[in-house]
C-alpha cells in the first residue's frame, strides 16, 4: 500500500507542480533573443491577480475580457512571469504568456510587447490541436501583429464576432473551437498586461 502511495505522488508531482504556476518560457535566453534580436537582456518579475488588487481587480479584468475566470489556471494567486526585455538600458518591451483551456488540451499563449502595448509577435509555447500546424503558422500568427488591447474591445471572444482589426482574423481550421480559444487567451494576455503594466 505505501508503495502504491508513492507511486501515485510520483505520478501527481508534476501536475500539481504545474498547476501551482504561472506561465514560463521553456528556454528564456534563447526565446527572448529570438522575439528580441536586439536585446542584451532582460529581467523577470511575478505578478498575480490576489496581489495587484484581489476580488475587485478580477472583476475588472473579466469585464474586459468578456468572460468569467475559471480552472487551475485562473485563480487569483495565479502567478504569471513577466519578461522585461532591454537593449542595455533601454527597454524594448515585454514577453508574456498565459495559460488557455483548448479543445484538446491546454494553450500557452504567449505574447511579444512593445513598451507601447502592441503585439510584435505571438507564438503558441504549447499547442495540442490536431490542426496544430495551421494555427502555428505565420500566415495565421502574423495577423496578430500590430494589434492592441483596443483592437480586442469589440470582439466577443466565446463567437469570434465583433467589429476591428481582431474580428476580421478567420479561423484557419475551420470550425475547429481551438480558434476562439486562442483568442480568448491573446485577449487575456493583454487585459492582464493593461491592468498589470500599462495601466500603471
Amino acid at each position: 500500500m505505501k508503495h502504491k502511495l508513492i507511486f501515485l505522488l510520483l505520478i501527481l508531482l508534476p501536475i500539481l507542480l504545474s498547476a501551482a504556476t504561472g506561465c514560463d518560457l521553456q528556454d528564456p535566453d534563447k526565446d527572448v533573443k529570438r522575439l528580441f534580436p536586439g536585446s542584451t537582456g532582460f529581467k523577470t518579475s511575478y505578478l498575480s491577480v490576489a496581489k495587484s488588487g484581489g476580488k475587485a481587480l478580477l472583476t475588472r479584468i473579466e469585464t474586459a475580457l468578456g468572460d468569467k475566470f475559471s480552472g487551475t489556471y485562473e485563480t487569483m494567486d495565479v502567478p504569471y512571469t513577466l519578461y522585461h526585455v532591454y537593449k542595455n538600458k533601454t527597454l524594448l518591451g515585454y514577453v508574456h504568456g498565459v495559460n488557455q483551456k483548448g479543445q484538446y488540451g491546454g494553450l500557452q499563449v504567449f505574447l511579444a510587447l512593445d513598451p507601447g502595448g502592441k503585439i510584435l509577435g505571438f507564438y503558441y509555447q504549447k499547442l495540442s490541436s490536431k490542426n496544430g500546424a495551421k494555427f502555428k503558422s505565420t500566415a495565421f500568427t502574423n495577423q496578430f501583429v500590430g494589434l492592441s488591447l483596443a483592437d480586442f474591445k469589440t470582439l466577443d471572444i466565446k463567437t469570434g464576432k465583433g467589429s476591428g482589426r481582431a474580428a476580421a482574423i478567420k479561423n484557419p481550421a475551420g470550425t475547429d473551437k481551438d480558434f476562439l480559444f486562442t483568442l480568448r487567451g491573446i485577449k487575456k494576455n493583454l487585459v492582464l498586461m493593461n491592468v498589470f503594466i500599462y495601466k500603471k
